[in-house]
């Protein structure tokens, strides 16, 4: 992880007792205390294994606005968005969280499609007057979520985000609000002050938690997320990224378009994203579902994430078949493998 922050962060992680594996933190001694204080409580979350872009130059905008799903002139200093960033046949290469700080437009994604996500940008920028920058180990990044945690920004930065992705500036810190059954936060600044307000957070009970456990949170809100062995697996509306204003249908022409446009009004979406319950604990992004009814040559599913639960087993996102799902028949690894249970999302699959 120290390649992917501040040093000052990360000494200051390691110093409240940060077990750090693969460049993640996994705990700070009880990964089990941290998943239930995160369900009944307030948790803090290191954010580093999230890589940040810098988007700069005057034409950075009208760049992305021909590579992301979503449209880019809506990003203001008060609004953030989800969008989706495809292939050509519209298949999912990433998802991010496009948001400003300090005036520049900045790309939130995991780290472990940072080089290749970069990379790809960059073969297209061609003459534009865009430059993109790895801003990972300049600008540290934590979620916070809980009940309370409203009140306590309010108090220690002077102001919060009351609905989902809008975002405020405040004390040289940005403030994102995002979806969740409590009020969730994903904070961005300089370690300085990033430090500070962690020790005040703290101080008014939140929990230091594990990379794991802001991971469940963002399953149990219906957010999808695309790590390595998914990608490509899908396309935007099948990880129900229309319902989630991840998808702007009115904007203009951008990579992937024509294919998640067509399926959006010529076609059925045949797949869609559920959350499951799964009595296991070796469910992972990018392990398949089965069921003895689906006879398509896809199979039935993919998991999109998965992350244990405190009461047992784990919950995930999957991509699953909708007959399939509406059957009941699911189940992990193999149709002898465990059963799937199909949970409620916390947003409505009606189409608008």
């Amino acid at each position: 992880m120290k390649t992917h922050t501040h040093t000052d962060w990360y000494d200051f992680l390691t110093d409240l007792g940060a077990v750090v594996t693969d460049d993640h933190v996994q705990h700070y001694g009880s990964a089990t205390d941290e998943q239930q204080a995160a369900l009944n409580g307030a948790v803090l979350c290191d954010l580093s294994h999230e890589a940040v872009i810098c988007a700069g130059g005057k034409e950075a905008e009208t760049f992305l606005q021909g590579q992301l799903s979503n449209d880019t002139r809506l990003i203001d200093a008060q609004h953030s968005q989800l969008s989706a960033y495809s292939t050509p046949k519209g298949r999912m290469l990433a998802l991010l969280r496009l948001f400003k700080h300090t005036d520049s437009l900045h790309l939130r994604l995991p780290h472990s499609l940072l080089e290749i996500t970069l990379k790809r940008l960059r073969m297209f920028v061609m003459r534009s007057k865009v430059t993109l920058e790895d801003r990972s180990t300049q600008l540290v990044r934590f979620g916070l979520s809980g009940a309370q945690t409203e009140a306590w920004l309010n108090t220690h930065l002077g102001s919060v985000a009351k609905n989902n992705d809008e975002v405020v500036t405040s004390n040289g810190i940005t403030q994102i609000r995002v979806a969740g059954a409590v009020p969730r936060f994903e904070l961005y600044g300089e370690p300085e002050a990033m430090i500070a307000l962690w020790k005040n957070l703290q101080q008014h009970g939140a929990m230091p938690a594990g990379a794991d456990v802001w991971a469940l949170l963002e399953i149990q809100a219906g957010i999808p997320s695309i790590h390595p062995a998914t990608q490509e697996a899908f396309v935007a509306q099948m990880t129900n990224l229309q319902f989630l204003n991840g998808i702007s249908f009115k904007k203009g022409c951008y990579t992937g378009q024509e294919i998640i446009a067509r399926m959006q009004y010529l076609g059925k979406v045949k797949r869609r994203m559920y959350l499951i319950h799964i009595n296991t604990d070796s469910a992972k992004a990018g392990d398949g579902l089965f069921s003895p009814t689906e006879k398509s040559a896809q199979g039935t599913g993919k998991i999109v994430d998965a992350r244990p639960h405190p009461d047992g087993g784990m919950h995930a996102l999957a991509v699953i078949a909708i007959a399939s799902a509406e059957n009941q028949s699911v189940h992990l690894h193999s149709i002898e493998g465990p059963k799937v249970t199909i949970l409620d999302l916390p947003y409505s699959l009606e189409e608008q």
